[in-house]
């Protein structure tokens, strides 16, 4: 799989340029407005990795590819992008306006409760976009403003200010969900439901053909868990209305479209990383999940 584009890759690609700071800086953070004067590089962007967080407001028809799947938007959206997912995105008019944000992790260590990559908006499997209405627009775009100010200031305590407006961007989507999705874990099925979703979770990206999915059935998470099966079954059924089987079936999918389209590591070594003992197996599965082989998926 290709390596995660760098601050620096970004830099020279958007800007042909290197901050004289980045090298030392590793919670870099910097802010953009997308505005008349700001060069959209004719060259698409690749649909890769970065090693960075970033936070985008884009208004005009664009279309999102995020994982695997595809967004077009006419109007406004915030978007969250996280250093875990491949994306791009395309503009789809002639006209694109608006601004982003990119930091490191590091521009959050020790500064707020838990851990950047926790967040709803950034978690594998969270929702990375909302879209805007004109209200939400002027909010969001008066904090890049801010920001934008900020950067520029010689206030020395201008990155406790700019930590605090992304964290004001991020609770601000965040009371945009239905309150649903922000609700604790109300009784013990939702608590292991949702103790199996990470220990599914945290073994994605597959970045490396040595890496092996190891976890691969409802038995294995039950011992990891110190649960019985029929428990761990009954409550994520439960909480989500599928079987423990299905949810890792389609992570292994979703997992398995996405290294055969954006790596050039052959079926042999997908199967092998996915837990499968055969290529055959792996094609097996695939073709009952997809209704298309491994190598048939990967050339459309």
């Amino acid at each position: 799989m290709e390596k995660p584009e760098s601050l620096e890759e970004f830099y020279q690609y958007k800007f042909n340029w290197l901050p004289d700071n980045l090298q030392q800086d590793i919670g870099h953070f910097n802010v953009f407005a997308m505005d008349d004067n700001f060069i959209v590089n004719p060259v698409p962007a690749r649909y890769s990795r970065r090693d960075f967080y970033k936070i985008a407001l884009i208004r005009g028809r664009n279309v999102y590819h995020y994982a695997d799947k595809s967004l077009e938007v006419d109007g406004t959206a915030l978007m969250f992008f996280n250093p875990t997912v491949p994306y791009t995105w395309e503009a789809a008019c002639d006209k694109v306006t608006g601004y982003f944000c990119i930091f490191k992790e590091g521009f959050f260590s020790e500064k707020m409760r838990g851990n950047v990559a926790d967040l709803p908006m950034f978690a594998v499997g969270g929702k990375p976009s909302y879209i805007l209405n004109d209200a939400q627009d002027a909010h969001v775009s008066g904090i890049f403003e801010k920001m934008l100010e900020e950067i520029g200031s010689d206030y020395p305590f201008k990155y406790d200010l700019l930590r605090n407006y992304v964290t004001e961007l991020v609770h601000y989507a965040l009371k945009m969900q239905p309150s649903e999705a922000l609700y604790q874990h109300p009784n013990a099925n939702s608590r292991i439901t949702a103790v199996f979703t990470e220990l599914l979770e945290r073994q994605f990206p597959i970045e490396a053909p040595s890496q092996r999915f190891a976890l691969r059935s409802a038995n294995d998470f039950a011992r990891h868990l110190s649960v019985h099966v029929n428990h761990l079954n009954r409550a994520i059924r439960e909480t989500t209305g599928k079987t423990t089987t299905t949810h890792i079936s389609e992570r292994i999918t979703s997992e398995a479209k996405a290294l055969l389209k954006h790596t050039n590591w052959n079926i042999s070594e997908i199967s092998y990383c996915l837990g499968f003992e055969e290529p055959s197996h792996f094609n097996n599965f695939f073709k009952k999940q997809t209704r298309q082989t491994p190598s048939a998926f990967r050339i459309v």
